[in-house]
């Protein structure tokens, strides 16, 4: 079973990926107190969050040409997720938990049709 191409070709790629995401704390270990990486490891996530959500809102116009809310094909569900995405990281301080909760009601949202409200 492990002599067919396809499950070679999955395991090269799980050992590359495994290899690229271990690498860089094998190579970094002894400079862990370094400023440059305490720096990193304080401002950096935050950073990349933010980048994120720059990028995920980047076609949402909250208001339509009338000046109205933008309750359109996305706008009432992706208002109503962004604000239950920060709420919820307000009150548990968890971005993994805040993310999964946010993208799980909007996908909701827009599977049940509160679009179309």
């Amino acid at each position: 079973m492990l002599t067919d191409p396809v499950w070679q070709l999955i395991i090269v790629c799980a050992l590359a990926t495994f290899a690229t995401r271990v690498v860089p704390f094998v190579a970094l270990a002894k400079q862990a107190d370094h400023p440059l990486i305490l720096h990193l490891g304080r401002y950096l996530p935050p950073a990349v969050m933010l980048i994120l959500v720059i990028y995920a809102l980047r076609d949402f116009r909250p208001l339509t040409q009338a000046w109205q809310l933008n309750i359109g094909a996305n706008g009432l569900p992706l208002i109503m997720a962004s604000l239950l995405v920060a709420g919820i990281h307000l009150w548990r301080r968890n971005a993994l938990f805040s993310i999964i909760i946010g993208t799980g009601s909007y996908m909701l949202m827009v599977q049940i049709g509160w679009s179309s409200l």
